[in-house]
């Protein structure tokens, strides 16, 4: 009954308005900004590396960390569960759409993020707090409040962090160690689950600087020898490659009538791609907040490059290697990561299937400190700093609920509260996106920009 209920709501949530929503919102971002991001993805790498940027101003991170922050809560799971999972309700064509997303999330991101630091609350001990919440309370006042206190309750939804805890369970008990009778127990799932929580536990007691250091430490490598992995599969492969480029296409457009129509498929591709990068979902927006700068418009060129990293990289790496390795026709009935262990195994043999856990142990871990955070900063925005110190304890009873739960229904639960983010900060994300225009304008005249340009310019060319 539960699992029914959860359906038609996300059914209800991720329905073709959703898909106007962020797809045309995508669009219209692109357009309307003339293609801001991807004309100045130069300067933006440039201030990921430090090489124009000072680090003054406001804020806790640098760049470089808080992308790192960001990309942790999204560079994970999402990459190599998520996109299992869409391959399972989508089929290949599900991985255009998902791509599609990700080339419109690129200008999404930058408008959004550019409206969080625009747009932050600075307490009275002078801690920045940013997110969608305040930019729709700071940028579109009181009587948008509802959208405000909308973000924050379905982020204290979306942020549990029991679909991680959930998989990385899977990893262990069907994947590296299956046929073990014990530990598929109850007993098990539940210590798995407190072991589990104290290692996050010993994490986020630091704070957003730990929580940005651990990920700054290991996203990166993590992530690099994913893609490592993924390459090499793929070369292994190498001449099935045209005929899946071939299958995402076609099934993009016609895709099989098994799969529910275009429509469903696009739905599933969006949705799914949604869960992957988050732009225009808010939760990067926070992290992001975070950013130690005085020039909105520097962190939102950053936090665009968030999308290229990680769905059009990462996730096509797995979704290619699911479609090469054709575990996807011999699923049966496997799902999420066990989908993508399935497809590693099948390219390495044994050592691929423990090589991949390692990676789905740090990078799930990752995610599961910055979803903390996020939700931290929900928590905060509808009780108070004082009451803040509580979520710490709640967060970590979720950490242990999340070994012992179903797959299917967290999964869904958590696709449904990121479509209600998704509302505020793209509704707010709109509205303002002139105030964006004015401040991209001003900063590519001010001496703060020129100065950059003249410090590449000046570079030495190799």
């Amino acid at each position: 009954m539960l699992e029914e209920w959860i359906n038609a709501f996300v059914g209800f949530i991720w329905g073709k308005p959703m898909l106007i929503l962020l797809v045309g919102g995508g669009i219209f971002f692109t357009l309307y900004g003339k293609f801001t991001p991807f004309r100045y993805m130069g300067h933006s790498l440039k201030l990921l590396t430090g090489q124009v940027d000072d680090g003054s101003g406001h804020g806790d991170l640098s760049h470089r960390k808080a992308l790192a922050a960001a990309l942790s809560g999204t560079l994970g799971l999402g990459n190599i569960a998520g996109v299992a999972l869409a391959l399972s309700a989508g089929g290949p064509g599900a991985v255009f759409w998902m791509w599609l997303t990700a080339l419109l999330g690129v200008s999404t991101k930058f408008y959004t993020c550019t409206l969080g630091v625009m747009y932050r609350h600075k307490d009275s001990e002078g801690r920045v707090h940013g997110g969608p919440m305040y930019t729709v309370r700071n940028g579109l006042g009181n009587k948008f409040k509802w959208l405000a206190v909308l973000f924050a309750i379905a982020g204290l939804m979306g942020f549990v962090p029991s679909f991680q805890i959930n998989q990385l369970g899977a990893v262990v008990q069907t994947q590296l160690f299956p046929g073990v009778e014990w530990l598929e127990s109850t007993a098990f799932s539940w210590g798995l689950g407190i072991v589990l929580a104290i290692f996050v536990g010993l994490v986020i007691w630091g704070g957003l600087k730990r929580v940005a250091d651990v990920a700054g430490a290991l996203v990166p490598l993590m992530a690099g020898s994913y893609m490592v992995m993924a390459i090499v599969a793929l070369l292994l492969n190498a001449e099935r490659v045209p005929a899946v480029f071939q299958s995402i296409f076609a099934s993009a457009f016609s895709p099989d009538a098994m799969f529910g129509g275009l429509i469903s498929v696009i739905i599933v591709g969006v949705s799914r791609g949604a869960f992957s990068n988050e732009a225009g979902i808010g939760t990067e927006v926070m992290a992001h907040s975070a950013a130690k700068t005085n020039e909105p418009v520097r962190e939102g060129l950053v936090a665009s490059l968030g999308p290229i990293i990680d769905t059009l990289i990462v996730c096509s790496c797995t979704a290619l290697v699911i479609l090469v390795t054709g575990v996807l026709d011999q699923a049966d009935g496997m799902q999420g990561v066990s989908l993508t262990m399935a497809a590693f195994k099948a390219a390495f043999g044994a050592p691929g299937a423990w090589l991949l856990a390692a990676q789905v142990l740090v990078l799930s871990f990752t995610t599961v400190f910055t979803f903390w955070y996020y939700g931290y900063k929900c928590f905060v925005y509808l009780f108070g700093e004082t009451a803040g110190q509580y979520y710490k304890y709640l967060y970590l009873s979720l950490v242990v609920l999340g070994a012992v739960v179903s797959l299917d229904v967290v999964f869904l639960f958590l696709i449904g509260a990121y479509g209600l983010m998704a509302v505020p900060t793209m509704v707010s994300g709109l509205l303002l996106a002139p105030k964006v225009n004015q401040a991209a304008k001003a900063y590519f005249s001010s001496q703060a920009y020129k100065g950059a340009a003249q410090v590449q310019s000046r570079a030495p060319h190799h």
